[in-house]
C-alpha cells in the first residue's frame, strides 16, 4: 500500500503472522467508504490476499461506536455523472478484493455498520458484532442501491424474503435482531466484537492452512452451482488438499498424539 492509502487501512499481525488484522482507520469521517478508502482497503486486501502465511483475516475500526458508515455521501455529492461513473470500478474493486480473500475472514462490528460499511461485513465469511450494534442497507432511501455486493450476499445469506424486507423497506436492525435472523453470526458484549474475531480466527489459524484455503475455495466456487457441479468442484479442492504436505503431517501428528506442525506450503 501507499502511505497514503496507509493512513486510511492498516494491516496488523497476530498469531506469529498467521493472523493479518485489516483495520479501517477513517474514524473523523466515520469510516466511510470515499475513492481513497476504497483504493486503500483493495490495497490492504491485495497485501494480505498475497502472503502464503496469512491464515486467517479480521476486518476491524479504530471508531468505538462505527465500523463503517457507508458509501462517502459528501465525496459523491461532489461528482458529476462521468466521474461517478469512473469511480464505480474502483467501489466494486474495494468490496471484491474482501469477498476474494483466500482464507477466512471476519467482520468485527462494534456499533454501526450501515451501506456499504454493512456490506463489508457481508463479503467476509462470519460477522461478530457486538450487542449495541446497529446493521442494515438504507440506499434505496437515497435513491440508489445496495451495489457493494449487498443484494447478492444478504439474499445468499439469509434468503429472498428476509433480504427483501431490509432492502426494500431499508430498516436497520439491531444486532440482536440481525442475529436472530441470520444476519450476523455471533453476538458479544460491546467492545469485545475485535477480540472475539482475533480468537476466531487465531482456532481458525491453528489448522491446516491448505486445507482451511481449499475449503473455502470449494464452498465459494461451489455454492451457486448445482450439485453434481459443486461435488465435481469440492473433489478438485480435495485432490489439491489430500496430496499436500499439510496431510501428511496431519495424519502423523494424530498418530502421534502431538499438536501439527503444518509445513504451509501452498
Amino acid at each position: 500500500m501507499s502511505e497514503e492509502q496507509a493512513r486510511l487501512v492498516r494491516v496488523e499481525r497476530h498469531e506469529q503472522g498467521y493472523v493479518a488484522e485489516i483495520v479501517l482507520d477513517r474514524p473523523e469521517a466515520l469510516n466511510s467508504v470515499s475513492t481513497a478508502m476504497a483504493l486503500a482497503i483493495a490495497g490492504a486486501c491485495a497485501e494480505v490476499g498475497a502472503d502464503p502465511g496469512v491464515r486467517a483475516v479480521v476486518l476491524t475500526s479504530t471508531h468505538p461506536k462505527v465500523f463503517c458508515a457507508g458509501a462517502d455521501l459528501k465525496e459523491r455529492n461532489s461528482l458529476t455523472d462521468a466521474q461517478l461513473l469512473a469511480q464505480r470500478p474502483v467501489a466494486r474493486a474495494a468490496y471484491r478484493s474482501v469477498l476474494d480473500l483466500p482464507v477466512p475472514a471476519i467482520a468485527a462490528v462494534d456499533g454501526i455498520a450501515l451501506g456499504g460499511g454493512f456490506e463489508l461485513a457481508l463479503s467476509c465469511d462470519l460477522i461478530v458484532a457486538a450487542e449495541s450494534g446497529l446493521v442494515g442497507l438504507p440506499e434505496v432511501r437515497v435513491g440508489v442501491i445496495p451495489a457493494g455486493g449487498g443484494t447478492q450476499l444478504l439474499t445468499r445469506r439469509v434468503g429472498w424474503s428476509r433480504a427483501a424486507s431490509m432492502i426494500f423497506t431499508a430498516r436497520r436492525l439491531p444486532a440482536p435482531e440481525a442475529h436472530a435472523l441470520g444476519v450476523v453470526d455471533e453476538i458479544v458484549p460491546d467492545g469485545t466484537a475485535r477480540d472475539r474475531a482475533l480468537q476466531i480466527a487465531a482456532e481458525i489459524a491453528g489448522n491446516s492452512p491448505v486445507g482451511v484455503r481449499n475449503a473455502k475455495r470449494s464452498m465459494r466456487l461451489g455454492f451457486d452451482v448445482d450439485l453434481a457441479t459443486g461435488l465435481e468442484v469440492e473433489d478438485a479442492c480435495w485432490r489439491a488438499t489430500a496430496f499436500s504436505p499439510d496431510r501428511a503431517e496431519g495424519v502423523a501428528a494424530f498418530n502421534e498424539k502431538r499438536p501439527p506442525r503444518w509445513p504451509s506450503s501452498l
